[in-house]
């Protein structure tokens, strides 16, 4: 399997405080890998450190197989856009698209089919300090896409972005990575990283609580069994039988949620049917990313 993003024991400190603490995690090749954490966890911390904006305190890292050390080596095959893109208010889009081109040496071809594949062809002629704060994030990936990057770094991509927005993101990331490009995204929507995140890497005040493939990390959760009595005075009940029969069982608005495999669901109805007690609901599902990132850092997501 090849790297696109290794590091080992990567530190970033100021004064005595550690942003980013001995975090050692890898991005495979051609994946779209989520980054995950709490406000301040030190997501941004690390990408400045991966681009060269910064220089790490300790621990190594390597970038398409050369040191972060040395970032002009990897620089020109890697896009990104970090805390939100900077354009010339009075320049349209394509003007913006076309100075950046001419700055970076890329061929100007490629601004049309840019502006094109992040829809927003139809106002390619319009000032960007016209544009909403999700036009403004969508051209922010067509300039980091200019280089044709190997490597796509992406800061809170979907900010600002309404559902119809996001959608047409994800399906642009998933494409890019179906073509070979590797995405790396920070978010908070983790319901959107779960969709399209092969792998994750999760922080917390600076330090790596998981990284690898994402459906082995949902796998490992405890399953959980979702019961929702037909008469909402019953959930008391409910959740009494579940632990009477040594499950872990607690009620969260009108559901009792248990800790359960999925054989569970057929011997909890039969207990709660012979004291009287119909469900409309019974299920068992495994906790979504979101569940399981709040229960990794005690913290909202």
């Amino acid at each position: 399997m090849s790297i696109a993003i290794s590091v080992s024991d990567l530190s970033k400190i100021y004064g005595e405080a550690a942003a980013v603490s001995h975090a050692t995690f890898e991005v495979p090749k051609g994946t779209v890998c989520g980054f995950v954490g709490p406000n301040g966890a030190g997501k941004t911390t690390t990408i400045r450190m991966l681009l060269g904006l910064i220089s790490a305190t300790g621990g190594t890292g390597t970038v398409l197989g050369e040191s972060i050390n040395e970032p002009e080596k990897y620089l020109p095959r890697v896009g990104a856009m970090i805390e939100g893109p900077a354009f010339y208010p009075a320049l349209s889009a394509k003007e913006n698209l076309n100075v950046l081109a001419t700055l970076g040496h890329f061929p100007k071809k490629r601004v049309d089919e840019l502006l094109e594949l992040v829809g927003l062809a139809d106002r390619a002629g319009s000032k960007f300090k016209t544009y909403s704060l999700g036009m403004k994030q969508r051209l922010g990936i067509a300039a980091a896409l200019l280089p044709n990057p190997e490597l796509l770094i992406l800061d809170e991509p979907t900010n600002g972005l309404d559902p119809e927005g996001i959608q047409e993101i994800r399906e642009l990331m998933q494409s890019l990575a179906q073509e070979g490009t590797t995405v790396f995204v920070s978010s908070h929507l983790l319901s959107e990283l779960e969709m399209i995140s092969e792998h994750l890497v999760m922080l917390r005040k600076g330090k790596v609580l998981f990284t690898g493939r994402l459906a082995e990390l949902l796998a490992a959760q405890q399953p959980i069994v979702i019961a929702v009595p037909e008469n909402v005075s019953d959930l008391g009940k409910v959740s009494e039988i579940a632990n009477r029969m040594g499950h872990q069982a607690q009620i969260v608005a009108s559901e009792v949620r248990i800790v359960g495999e999925n054989d569970f669901t057929a011997d909890l109805n039969r207990a709660v049917f012979a004291e009287g007690i119909t469900l409309s609901t019974l299920i068992a599902q495994l906790p979504s990313l979101e569940e399981t990132f709040f229960d990794m850092t005690g913290e909202q997501a």
